[in-house]
């Protein structure tokens, strides 16, 4: 009985400890909030898929491939000023399948090139046990 109770505990113990996906899903947008206002493109970038298949579609039409998006990121972005700090407002988390997560959400860059703002929708993948960015539609 004794190791039946001990295992329920540490079960428990596991259980209440271990993010959802959800969590997961929010923990990333949140460390790229915070890479963007620090001014690490790079490091916001790790919440995409390093892949070619990568998708990102802005207000120039889609951009194909994790390197390309990453040059586009940089170009449009190329000071401080321009990156400003960042705000996530996120409206929704919906679980697709137990591999896919759709998110949408607002933007907001406070800068002193003149604040912009917009909308996003993001498709999440679990990849190798990590949840990343595989398509990105930000207006």
């Amino acid at each position: 009985m004794k190791k039946l109770l001990l295992l329920w505990l540490l079960c428990t113990a596991a259980t209440t400890y271990a993010q959802t996906d959800k969590e997961q899903i929010l923990q990333v947008l949140d460390m790229q909030m915070n890479a963007w206002n620090s001014g690490s493109i790079e490091q916001y970038m790790t919440g995409y898929w390093h892949s070619d298949s990568l998708v990102f579609v802005g207000k120039s039409g889609p951009t194909y491939g994790y390197d390309a998006t990453l040059q586009r990121y940089k170009q449009s972005y190329n000071n401080t000023d321009k990156m400003g700090q960042l705000h996530f407002d996120i409206l929704q988390v919906r679980q697709l399948s137990a591999e896919y997560y759709y998110v949408l959400g607002k933007w907001a860059l406070a800068r002193n090139a003149g604040d912009v703002s917009g909308s996003f929708t993001l498709l999440f993948r679990k990849i190798k046990g990590q949840w990343r960015i595989v398509a990105d539609h930000s207006s």
